[in-house]
């Protein structure tokens, strides 16, 4: 995918071309999904980027993108299976928008960054809440960035077939309860302003992944604390873009 994002539009072109022949269409039954993108240079995440998921905490909305990592080596399938590490105990759920850059950039312009942007897609930002808050000396990455923390899919789908990216409803369930309810128009930062904002540090690279921060219903801040166990099932979805399903084991 990243050789393909690489070419550009006219690989795109010749994708669309091929999607319309109508030839060597397989049925759902016969395929595995994969993560649309699967090796990415760079797994970007934004913390507390949801007005109303600042709100459920108690703490001033951000005056600028609170920008952390995740490792490449976390990511899988939409339908992949989220394993629980003998590490932690406090495995906790955040769906998130995310979004994927088409094109190389280094101190992009706000109003050039959708330019930049190849698509959206949903991903789960699963997060160990102990390694997160606690150890590690607060530092983020190793409670975000376990093996099977990033599920991601199902599909890339192009920004030219989303309505607006910043108001679409954004939902998680576990076990069919549904957790997590709200809508993309609460981001704080939106996408170009994260893409502008990242890019003065960094050059960004067709295949980069951006998660843009999840909305309120996460399960450690509940009272008591909610975290996933062996044998529950997580759905994150997001309007236009679809949904994902990770058995939790």
């Amino acid at each position: 995918m990243r050789e393909f994002l690489e070419g550009g539009d006219a690989t795109l072109q010749i994708a669309k071309r091929a999607l319309e022949s109508g030839q060597h269409v397989l049925s759902r039954s016969q395929l595995s999904i994969l993560a649309p993108i699967t090796n990415p240079e760079k797994v970007i995440c934004v913390g507390m980027n949801y007005v109303d998921h600042c709100l459920e905490q108690n703490v001033p909305v951000p005056k600028e993108p609170i920008i952390f990592s995740k490792f490449p080596s976390s990511i899988v399938g939409p339908y992949d299976s989220i394993v629980l590490p003998a590490e932690s105990q406090e495995v906790d759920w955040e769906v998130e928008l995310a979004f994927v850059i088409g094109k190389r950039g280094k101190n992009i312009k706000e109003q050039d960054a959708m330019e930049h942007v190849a698509g959206f897609t949903v991903a789960h930002d699963v997060s160990a809440r102990d390694w997160q808050m606690r150890k590690n000396g607060k530092q983020w990455l190793l409670g975000k960035t376990f093996d099977t923390f990033c599920p991601l899919g199902p599909a890339l789908v192009t920004k030219d077939s989303v309505s607006d990216p910043h108001n679409l409803g954004i939902r998680c369930r576990v076990n069919r309860n549904l957790v997590q309810d709200s809508n993309t128009n609460q981001m704080v930062f939106k996408t170009e302003a994260l893409i502008a904002w990242v890019s003065k540090f960094v050059t960004l690279n067709p295949g980069d992944l951006f998660l843009t921060g999840t909305p309120p219903g996460v399960g450690v801040f509940r009272k008591p604390a909610v975290y996933l166990k062996a044998g529950d099932v997580v759905e994150c979805e997001i309007d236009e873009l679809g949904l994902i399903r990770n058995p939790v084991g």
